[in-house]
């Protein structure tokens, strides 16, 4: 009758193990987070200089079509009135942020 109780108790300790074994959950490791870390660190280490290039690049694209806005209200105005623009004319044609960019590329 022990022997039958201990084979009772063991199939008993059995189940209860395999069934909190397969009740465990599925989780990512510690290393598997470390790695996923380290590309996204590496994703962004690559992305921010680009973005900071790109920043520049888009100012002096705006710079130069201003600079050409201000060249073309020029040429208009020399052929409409028949005389050269002075600076102080200028002023009067442009608003101050595209006199202030003109200026900065011409001198």
């Amino acid at each position: 009758m022990t022997k039958i109780r201990n084979f009772q108790l063991k199939e008993l300790l059995y189940n209860k193990f395999t069934n909190l074994k397969k009740s465990s959950k599925k989780a990512f490791t510690l290393i598997e987070m470390m790695i996923v870390l380290l590309v996204i660190s590496v994703l962004v280490l690559l992305f921010i200089p680009n973005l900071s290039k790109q920043k520049d690049t888009v100012s002096d694209q705006g710079d130069e079509a201003i600079v050409k806005t201000v060249e073309t209200q020029i040429e208009i105005y020399e052929i409409n009135n028949n005389k050269k623009v002075t600076d102080s004319k200028l002023k009067e044609i442009v608003t101050p942020e595209q006199y202030k960019v003109y200026k900065k590329y011409k001198n």
